[in-house]
């Protein structure tokens, strides 16, 4: 017999959405924010790769191709991977100061707002991305530009809501913390006990996050290079609907708000 009172369906993904991108945070909810925003990161940052020939999720090849290109002489590039620098940085601005501006009017949608801005910008990009695709060195700068904007803007949301607990964009200190755990679990304490307060052990918890959200990036990249692979500049409508998906909820909410 069904329970009338029970809640439907579409209730029920509100709720989980509601939850997961919206203002009241909890442990579980930045986990799961965490892992599909690596999953997207991962997704658009190999696309990106097979468009542009280069990654645009981390920042720390950009900084030494700009020392390396300054001291080859190399300008365009040089150029190039400097506005990359400049863009990620203003993507990282411009979700800090959205989450702010939300957050000192109380919106639900403090975090969601983020999200929605970069999906319109995947979408904007999809549509463009075949057309400046024949624009030769110029779209390159552009698109370079472009995703990595979107890369910081994301890194920013999740840094911010996790306080700096989790990054989405990048797996060099994810990659770092799984190996920090697993020389842990590696640690021969010999004689000490596991009751003694100096026995080594590792995290396993962060262990278990931490290989979680590796293989959520890797997952992404593999359905990001089928997805262009099969469909072109296309794929980042994909990506938009899912962050649509999840933004979605808070944002509605603080409209009924405003309408009541």
């Amino acid at each position: 017999m069904t329970n009338d009172n029970s809640p439907s369906l579409r209730t029920q993904l509100g709720d989980y959405f509601r939850q997961l991108a919206g203002r009241q945070r909890s442990d579980s909810a930045d986990r799961a924010l965490a892992l599909l925003l690596t999953l997207v990161a991962g997704a658009a940052n190999t696309s990106g790769f097979l468009a542009l020939e280069q990654y645009t999720s981390h920042m720390s090849g950009v900084v030494s191709s700009i020392a390396g290109r300054l001291v080859a002489g190399d300008f365009m590039l040089l150029l190039t991977a400097s506005l990359a620098f400049a863009a990620f940085v203003g993507g990282a601005g411009a979700s800090a100061i959205v989450v702010l501006w939300a957050r000192r009017r109380a919106w639900q949608s403090e975090y969601a707002l983020p999200l929605l801005i970069e999906a319109a910008l995947l979408v904007g990009f999809s549509f463009v991305g075949e057309y400046l695709a024949d624009e030769g060195e110029v779209y390159a700068i552009f698109a370079i530009m472009f995703l990595s904007f979107n890369m910081g803007l994301q890194n920013g949301i999740i840094t911010t809501l996790s306080r700096a607990r989790f990054r989405a964009t990048h797996i060099t200190g994810l990659v770092t913390d799984l190996g920090i755990e697993c020389g842990k679990a590696l640690y021969p304490n010999g004689k000490i006990g596991p009751s003694d307060p100096d026995f080594i052990r590792a995290d396993a918890e962060k262990l278990k996050l931490v290989g979680s959200l590796i293989g959520m990036f890797f997952i992404g990249g593999v359905c990001g290079a089928f997805g262009f692979d099969l469909i072109g500049f296309t794929v980042m409508l994909i990506l938009a609907a899912l962050l649509v998906a999840i933004a979605l909820a808070p944002v509605w909410d603080d409209l009924m708000a405003k309408r009541a």
